[in-house]
């Protein structure tokens, strides 16, 4: 049912899709940017499902209610308390090195408003699972969302960081003044 809606919404407004995941990547850490606007999550989980990418993604809390609880969960949403340090970054590094597949989509910024300091759980979370990170992306100006390239993270947070910062410097966000960068 969905599959089908997010089909004909990608050929209406005339989005592409982009690449997935290179076959064999059975665990990941996937970070998604920009994220400016709710349009974000309709174009990402339009993406998530036509590519098709099989991952949870994890998302406040606030959002798992009704009427769109059921939605956010069969779309594979993990519900997050953002008010409390509940031990996430464990919690997922236990998750991906205990599952045959593991895929974990983190939305970097945490928010919709411009942040210049993108939470960091996503890296050490990948650092200490010992699996990469990948790129994906949501391209407001080429109408088109995907999967970027993906690296191993070194542990040297600066130098990471600049590899993430080159590949998101050319995406164009839903509302440009509300994407920045991350600084390390």
């Amino acid at each position: 049912m969905f599959e089908a809606f997010f089909k004909w919404f990608f050929t209406v407004r005339g989005w592409k899709l982009g690449d997935n995941l290179p076959p064999g990547m059975k665990k990941c850490v996937i970070i998604v940017a920009p994220h400016t606007s709710s349009w974000d999550f309709v174009y990402g989980a339009g993406a998530k499902l036509l590519l098709p990418l099989d991952a949870i993604y994890l998302a406040k809390k606030e959002l798992f209610k009704w009427p769109l609880k059921n939605m956010f969960l069969k779309l594979g949403g993990v519900p997050v308390d953002r008010s409390k340090n509940t031990g996430l970054t464990e919690a997922m590094i236990d998750y991906i090195k205990t599952h045959e597949t593991a895929r974990v989509v983190f939305p970097p910024e945490g928010t919709r408003r411009r942040v210049t300091r993108w939470r960091k759980g996503f890296y050490y979370a990948a650092l200490g699972a010992g699996v990469p990170i990948a790129m994906a992306y949501i391209d407001f100006k080429e109408k088109k969302a995907g999967i970027g390239p993906s690296f191993m993270p070194s542990g040297d947070l600066k130098k990471d960081f600049e590899i993430i910062r080159n590949f998101y410097r050319n995406i164009t966000a839903c509302v440009p003044e509300k994407f920045a960068l991350p600084e390390e």
